[in-house]
């Protein structure tokens, strides 16, 4: 008998040390998380990722690897989460390009946008800026949509990329003023802007953290702002609906996103960590100086954000026709 319950006793004691160690291995983060970026460095989304990263990574006790996985308006670094496992260990800060605006203007999508991502939470959300280069004779929207129509066929806008809200943005000016530009696509919003300020494209329209610095340092003109109220940063700069262009009223956000089927364990864990990270003073800081203020939403409001916004933009690239490949 006393063999027996030495036995069962080192039996409980082997199966404790297994089920601690099963728990240490399964233990979430266990290894570091990438975090990819679909867009060159410099961008909106980069900046976001960056400025996150480290805060991250010291609430979740582990390093956070950003990738730069540049092309086709964020498609191909958000194809590769909505592919990963779902473990926690590829995540991406999404924006409406890749998780709306672009499976919406493809015949076949290599994702589907609500059923193969998890939204784990809202970042932030802004409004957009238009701008052209500094020796542009339009000094609002306008005297731009004016020029347009007196150039007809001459006229181009710059996006990062096709199916990005750059170009959407764009196509809905197009149809909301009644004119014809081109669509001039670039692998990010850093190099877009760069022609744009050499006077090789004519608008741009993306958000403040983007095109802000050049603003200030006089290499592009600011047209107008596609917030309800005139930007505290530009307040002398007038709204789109000021301008008789209430159509033009659009907003952009980001947030921190995975492959379906994420646990919720792990996801409340990640929501967590970034709510403690959007929480310090620094961090507000340098997204409200950047023209980005933050925006939270948590699992369940991000994830129903992002189905209303699908059921929204779905309508407006209908009307505008606009595709990608």
């Amino acid at each position: 008998m006393k063999l027996l319950t030495v036995i069962a006793s080192a039996a409980v004691v082997a199966a404790s040390f297994a089920a601690g160690g099963a728990a240490a291995q399964t233990a979430y983060p266990s290894k570091p998380i990438r975090m990819l970026v679909g867009f060159p460095p410099g961008g909106g989304l980069d900046f976001t990722t960056r400025q996150l990263a480290p805060h991250l990574s010291e609430a979740l006790g582990q390093q956070i690897i950003v990738e730069n996985k540049p092309g086709a308006g964020g498609i191909i670094a958000m194809t590769e989460v909505a592919r990963a496992a779902p473990d926690g260990y590829t995540l991406i800060v999404g924006n409406i390009g890749p998780m709306v605006l672009a499976p919406n203007m493809m015949q076949k999508p290599p994702y589907d946008p609500i059923r193969e991502l998890t939204p784990i939470s809202q970042i932030l959300e802004t409004y957009f800026v238009a701008a052209v280069p500094a020796k542009h004779p339009a000094s609002n929207l306008a005297q731009f949509v004016e020029w347009a129509k007196k150039n007809d066929g001459k006229v181009n806008f710059a996006s990062g990329g096709n199916g990005s809200i750059t170009h959407l943005n764009g196509e809905l000016l197009n149809k909301e003023a009644g004119i014809k530009m081109a669509h001039v696509p670039y692998k990010g919003s850093a190099p877009a802007v760069t022609d744009l300020i050499g006077g090789n494209t004519d608008l741009m329209i993306d958000v403040g953290s983007v095109l802000f610095p050049q603003i200030q340092g006089g290499n592009l003109k600011a047209l107008a702002v596609t917030s309800p109220t005139r930007d505290a940063l530009m307040p002398d700069l007038p709204t789109a609906r000021e301008q008789n262009f209430p159509g033009m009223e659009v907003s952009g956000w980001q947030g921190l996103v995975g492959p379906a089927g994420l646990p919720p364990e792990i996801v409340s864990r990640l929501s967590a960590a970034l709510a403690k990270a959007l929480a310090r003073p620094d961090i507000r800081e340098a997204f409200a100086k950047a023209g980005t203020p933050v925006r939270e939403r948590d699992t369940a409001e991000f994830t129903a954000f992002v189905k209303s916004e699908n059921q929204r933009w779905k309508s407006i690239i209908v009307a505008s026709g606009a595709q990608i490949q």
